[in-house]
């Protein structure tokens, strides 16, 4: 049941801890579950720096996991591209990209961004443990979590999915703090296996149903400077 609490001037909606810290360094590739990192305005160091650029299309276009869902085998880590035969390259090594390019059987390279290349620029993806367990509950059968590709997973005291609603609250992980964007409306990557690839249509069919194909909410970070996230921070959530 949801908590509220007068918090100064705010009224706390929800409160809890942070379950899980991730980046994905390559969009449409796996990535990184951690201990702790730094977030800013542009969202989580590290998360989305690169991503595939498919040198076959005229004009050169980004390739993702919805065209290549073979992207879903390989898995980037800090600095390094890891191939599902076990190779390892840096992601700025001419040799990862030409590793790519062979495994996709088209010319491809790895470009780096200045910026992260989130969906909604600045911004971090949210996602609820309740939620995910009564997804779970849902479908009868498990759920693994990096099918959303979250950064923030969140412990909260919220019920199921109500963080759908929560389009500008405040929310405080540690030290930073974050305003809550739009809820997640999911593509077809959610709906294939963070391993191999494979199809799983019945999900995105029950989130259509069910929950009007959302998952997890977006929120951008508002903190003036660089502050460090650590599994195990307090969370809240602030309404006005």
């Amino acid at each position: 049941m949801t908590r509220t609490q007068r918090a100064g001037t705010s009224t706390a909606i929800a409160s809890g801890t942070l379950l899980r810290l991730a980046r994905w360094p390559v969009k449409s590739m796996g990535g990184e579950f951690l201990a702790s990192a730094t977030v800013d305005r542009q969202g989580i160091a590290g998360d989305r720096r690169y991503s595939v650029l498919d040198l076959e299309r005229d004009p050169p276009r980004h390739l993702s996991a919805a065209q290549a869902p073979e992207l879903l085998r390989w898995k980037a880590i800090g600095q390094m591209l890891h191939g599902p035969g076990g190779d390892s390259w840096r992601l700025d090594d001419p040799a990862a990209s030409a590793a790519l390019s062979d495994a996709l059987r088209r010319r491809v390279v790895l470009q780096p961004h200045k910026t992260p290349q989130q969906f909604i620029s600045g911004s971090v993806l949210v996602t609820v443990e309740r939620s995910r367990r009564t997804l779970e509950s849902e479908l009868g059968q498990p759920v693994d979590l990096r099918r959303f590709r979250s950064n923030l997973h969140l412990q909260l005291d919220s019920r199921p999915f109500a963080e759908h609603a929560w389009q500008g609250l405040t929310l405080c992980v540690g030290a930073a703090t974050f305003e809550f964007l739009d809820p997640c409306d999911r593509c077809v990557i959610a709906g294939r296996d963070p391993d191999n690839g494979r199809k799983w249509p019945e999900l995105l069919r029950h989130l259509q149903r069910s929950h009007d194909l959302l998952f997890g909410i977006r929120a951008a970070p508002r903190s003036a400077t660089p502050v460090r996230l650590a599994l195990g921070d307090q969370v809240r959530v602030d309404g006005s």
